[in-house]
């Protein structure tokens, strides 16, 4: 069994629950309900994390430099990664992104592995909409999209020197 340490963190969009096992950062949630905290585990990797992630929502880091550890099928990891290679502050479509990935009329897979991403924020699944333009589905809510894509564009638009 792998040894697993959990940490719960504040931040602007409501508690966030996160998971390291020996390899990295495992899993990130959103705690929609009131969390007892007194679970929490920091290890010096979580620790790290929590830093990144309030530098992030401070407009201060653009990048994440944490170690991952997820696993998925060999389609969701290549999903996982191109999503890491959308530029903060901009959107792809479902259709840019399976291009990217190397498969054009994947779109619906894509989509799939989009919404099974178990890193949301340090793989910016937030960052891709539908064709039109409209917002559609997050794991944390479309509120939670809408607010982490509006954070995004107002920190671009200032030019902060971030990570």
């Amino acid at each position: 069994m792998k040894s697993m340490n959990t940490h719960y963190l504040p931040s602007p969009i409501g508690t966030l629950r996160l998971e390291a096992d020996p390899k990295g950062i495992c899993r990130l949630a959103f705690c929609h309900t009131d969390v007892e905290h007194a679970g929490s585990s920091v290890s010096p990797l979580l620790m790290e994390a929590e830093k990144q992630l309030d530098e992030y929502f401070a407009g201060k880091r653009k990048i994440f430099s944490l170690p991952l550890s997820f696993q998925g099928t060999a389609f969701q990891i290549r999903v996982w990664e191109t999503l890491q290679k959308i530029p903060y502050g901009e959107t792809w479509y479902y259709g840019q992104l399976a291009e990217a990935v190397g498969n054009p009329r994947a779109c619906r897979a894509v989509g799939t592995a989009n919404n099974r991403n178990p890193l949301p924020i340090l793989i910016p699944c937030h960052r891709v909409i539908g064709k039109n333009g409209t917002l559609t589905g997050y794991g944390g809510g479309l509120d939670i999209k809408e607010k982490l894509l509006s954070l995004e564009q107002r920190y671009r638009e200032i030019g902060e020197d971030t990570q």
